[in-house]
């Protein structure tokens, strides 16, 4: 187990770095754009104090939070995004979405906490091998945050990168973990992560015959008009030297990257 979140630090670090690199004294974005309302999607992953790019303190959380009350950011849900994608549907004038992969269980103990006190909602992507083993949520843990304003959504069964299984395994991974969340959870499963952002054309397929409404991969950017329901964009979370320095580069400059093509594949 240890090992998978070793290799998956590659991929989200290397999206960060592209966030960062640029425009370090470029104006803040505007929300609104050709392509309609701006909606940054923020990807966490651990809420705790370990020295390591996947953690974010629990001080550095509630200032990042605080700072997003403060700023007149309202938290949204996938559906709310959907809605706005497919429907056209309004959405609020600062509208993000809190996100975490994987899980952990000081999801639960740290950030659960502090999203409740600023009353903010999230979405976390569980991988349900994973559920009720050191270091993870117990559905007992998951559930009661689902009736609390967190939205507990699929990473799949075993958190394998989808695009090189065979068509089969990648649909009872999409299947399976879908069911699984739900029987625990009594809450619909309607959204994705892609382990590892991988994905491919029928991947896509997959996951939408399995009943999934959208997908979030792990490309770094904003998400309006233009994005795909099964490609949605977001904005990795990093513990650095200046985590919240980094963390405001990433929430205003994503948009800049995106309009002078810095963060495209």
């Amino acid at each position: 187990m240890q090992a998978s979140i070793q290799q998956k630090i590659l991929f989200p670090l290397l999206a960060f770095l592209l966030c960062l690199f640029f425009a370090p004294h470029a104006e803040a974005a505007p929300m609104y754009t050709e392509n309609g309302t701006e909606i940054i999607a923020l990807n966490y992953h651990k809420i705790d104090a370990v020295d390591h790019p996947l953690s974010v303190s629990p001080e550095e959380f509630e200032a990042q939070i605080a700072y997003l009350k403060d700023n007149n950011y309202t938290s949204i849900t996938p559906d709310q995004i959907h809605d706005y994608l497919t429907k056209g549907v309004p959405l609020p004038r600062r509208p993000i979405l809190i996100t975490f992969d994987d899980g952990y269980e000081d999801n639960y103990e740290h950030a659960y906490p502090i999203l409740k006190e600023y009353g903010f909602h999230a979405t976390i992507f569980v991988i349900v091998n994973y559920m009720e083993t050191p270091g993870y949520l117990t559905w007992e843990q998951a559930k009661e945050m689902s009736r609390n304003g967190i939205s507990i959504q699929s990473h799949t069964v075993s958190h394998q990168p989808l695009s090189p299984l065979s068509k089969e395994d990648a649909a009872s991974e999409l299947s399976a973990s879908r069911s699984s969340i739900e029987e625990h959870i009594g809450q619909p499963v309607r959204y994705l992560a892609y382990p590892e952002g991988s994905y491919n054309h029928i991947v896509e397929q997959l996951a939408e015959k399995a009943g999934y409404k959208g997908a979030f991969s792990i490309r770094c950017g904003i998400i309006d008009n233009a994005s795909h329901p099964f490609r949605l964009e977001r904005i990795p979370v990093f513990h650095t030297h200046q985590t919240f320095r980094d963390f405001l580069r990433r929430l205003h400059y994503a948009s800049n990257f995106e309009r002078f093509g810095w963060i495209h594949p």
